[in-house]
């Protein structure tokens, strides 16, 4: 009797815990309405196919963004934006914050290896042809992602004002101002002035803080939307026996946090055996070094109007290679609307031929500019 004493009480006492935890959830429940996106969450499926890999690279790229979020905020506690300040500022970050040398290796190298990713995950969605109907708008607001991010990366670089960074910027912006009718405005805008300055540190920081963020809240908030409403593309040529449907949760997310966990480590061991580098403090009355160049997403680019001819048909030839990249990229982000093959779920050689030309072209020359510098 005694032991059927304690059973009773212990499912006593178990009674109000329940009541509480519903009431809870009908308070919650009441308010935001969440219940049609937890219905949608346990229907939701992934199909799975012999290309499944490449998909998981969007999840490394929010994961990748998230990191850059939290450690960025970390950094802005200590980061002082002024020419006077702002070098010897990232100087008592690496040497004097607890874990400062940690925190803002992290935010550089998961920067550049987000932009790589970003990079990947593109070309593999043009290569599989996951941007045909209905998907259109979900790769034009991907394309603006990217833009955004290099724009990131740009912004970021100068912050630190050390040597490196101060004339790659100068390097930059004087390629902005050979952009054909609208260059030399759109760089007095940029520096804020003739020259970079304490006004070209500053209009950056405050891109980098501030409306790049806003912009990429925008874009990915549409581009997330319309993944989770449209799903992820089949490739063309899978048939169906070809493809499992795999639940979302947890099948899918266990996997992408796998994955996550593996990029994380792979971020902790090039910080810990490779620290990103403080440099030396800029001197704007210092001659331009030798080998200067900008970070090695934009290397094939620079590295294209070094190696273009002066004059091409009596054109200037760096105003005209750089029409023919505008032309180039507005072309990429149209690719839904002129690839009518795809559309119609058929193969297109000659767009595949497209996009590996460009990979092979901007791998290339990348490779090309670090390992022959003086070129």
């Amino acid at each position: 009797m005694g032991n059927k004493i304690i059973k009773g009480g212990g499912r006593n006492k178990a009674k109000p815990k329940n009541k509480t935890w519903a009431k809870l959830r009908s308070y919650f429940e009441l308010r935001f309405q969440w219940q049609p996106i937890v219905d949608f969450a346990k229907k939701k499926t992934v199909p799975e196919h012999p290309y499944s890999f490449w998909t998981y690279f969007g999840g490394i790229c929010l994961f990748l963004f998230i990191i850059q979020v939290i450690t960025g905020l970390l950094l802005l506690l200590y980061y002082v934006p002024s020419v006077d300040k702002a070098h010897e500022s990232i100087v008592a970050i690496m040497g004097q914050v607890r874990f400062g040398w940690l925190i803002r290796s992290v935010h550089s190298w998961s920067a550049n290896i987000l932009i790589g990713a970003i990079f990947i995950h593109m070309f593999s969605t043009f290569l599989l042809k996951a941007y045909r109907p209905p998907r259109e708008i979900t790769w034009i607001s991907g394309f603006f992602l990217l833009l955004i991010f290099l724009a990131f990366g740009f912004s970021g670089y100068l912050l630190p004002w050390n040597e490196l960074s101060f004339f790659a910027t100068r390097v930059g912006t004087d390629i902005i101002g050979q952009i054909p009718i609208i260059g030399q405005s759109l760089k007095f805008f940029v520096l804020g002035g003739p020259e970079v300055s304490g006004a070209t540190l500053s209009r950056f920081y405050w891109f980098h803080i501030a409306i790049l963020p806003l912009l990429t809240l925008f874009f990915l908030g549409v581009h997330l939307y319309l993944v989770q409403v449209q799903g992820i593309s089949r490739p063309i040529g899978i048939k169906p026996e070809q493809t499992e449907e795999v639940p979302f949760f947890p099948d899918f997310i266990l996997r992408d946090a796998a994955i996550w966990f593996a990029v994380l480590a792979i971020i902790g061991v090039l910080c810990v055996f490779f620290p990103w580098e403080v440099g030396e403090k800029a001197d704007p009355f210092a001659p331009t070094p030798i080998g200067i160049r900008p970070e090695w997403y934009f290397t094939f680019m620079f590295t294209t109007l070094k190696l273009v001819p002066a004059h091409i048909l009596s054109l200037e030839g760096e105003k005209l290679a750089l029409l023919v990249f505008a032309l180039g990229g507005l072309l990429w982000m149209l690719v839904p609307f002129w690839d009518k093959r795809a559309q119609r779920d058929e193969k297109n050689p000659l767009t595949t031929a497209v996009g590996v030309v460009v990979l092979v072209y901007i791998l290339s020359l990348t490779l090309i500019t670090y390992l022959f510098p003086r070129l």
